[in-house]
């Protein structure tokens, strides 16, 4: 059994590699960019585009001379080629988004609108009916102003902010406080209305309508990118545990790790 990898003074022997993945939950991480080079593999680049690549992930890491990259390729377990091959991926992977999804963009964005398009508003919130409905009369009035009886009455956390909140998306907010501001004209003052504990009191700021720019585009093109990707995942992966796999001890304690993302989320 051969060792592939030291940490410290620990020796990982092949073998051990398998469990070790599954343990740490690499192993859908692994399937996902599996799917993804058998999806990209016929995709070229040229040599100019390759060459650009290598140069600005060079730039990136601070590898300035032939030494530092075969130490780096060192490091990190690589070849020359592995490399190369790593730096063109996120080119390759953006022509074959672009080819299978450019079609679908605009269709997907007016399904999509209404979750898309933004809201600023102000917000204040109490468990208390009363205290709600007084201070609606209070802004209405013109006695006092929004933010200053948000900081003080409003018991979340837009108290800070003055009841200030956004710009947010309308998939953000609960859908009884989209559904109010979608029918309040901006500037004006919602009355009360309960939702689940709290009351609150809401005015509509500013409605930003989402835009089909470039940036949305790329942003669309990699929703429907991530949807397929968990549909393969789903579809096409099934592990399978060695018969005679070990369980390996940890490399580190299991309180160090912090588990940022679920396995099977989109990269």
């Amino acid at each position: 059994m051969a060792v592939v990898m030291q940490v410290g003074a620990r020796q990982i022997q092949d073998r051990e590699l398998y469990p070790l993945l599954a343990q740490y939950q690499f192993l859908p991480r692994l399937a996902r960019e599996i799917i993804v080079d058998q999806a990209i593999v016929d995709i070229g680049c040229s040599a100019e585009e390759q060459d650009r690549a290598l140069a600005f992930f060079c730039q990136q890491n601070q590898i300035a001379n032939e030494e530092s990259l075969q130490g780096f390729l060192a490091q990190s377990g690589m070849t020359l080629e592995q490399l190369k091959a790593y730096v063109v991926r996120d080119l390759k992977l953006e022509q074959f988004k672009r080819k299978t999804w450019e079609d679908q963009i605009e269709g997907h964005f007016l399904a999509s609108k209404d979750k898309l398009d933004r809201v600023v508003y102000s917000l204040i919130r109490t468990r208390e009916p009363g205290i709600a409905q007084e201070l609606y009369f209070r802004i209405q009035e013109g006695e006092e102003d929004f933010a200053q009886l948000a900081r003080q009455y409003s018991e979340g956390g837009e108290a800070e902010t003055g009841g200030l909140i956004g710009p947010v998306e309308l998939n953000v907010p609960h859908p009884q406080i989209v559904q109010i501001l979608k029918t309040t004209p901006a500037g004006q003052l919602a009355p009360p209305a309960q939702i689940g504990e709290w009351w609150v009191v809401l005015r509509l700021e500013k409605y930003l309508a989402s835009q089909l720019d470039d940036a949305m585009r790329a942003r669309l093109r990699n929703d429907l990118f991530q949807r397929w990707l968990l549909n393969q995942l789903q579809k096409e992966v099934k592990l399978f545990p060695p018969p005679e796999a070990e369980t390996p001890a940890p490399i580190a304690d299991s309180s160090d790790l912090i588990l940022l993302e679920s396995p099977w989320d989109a990269p």
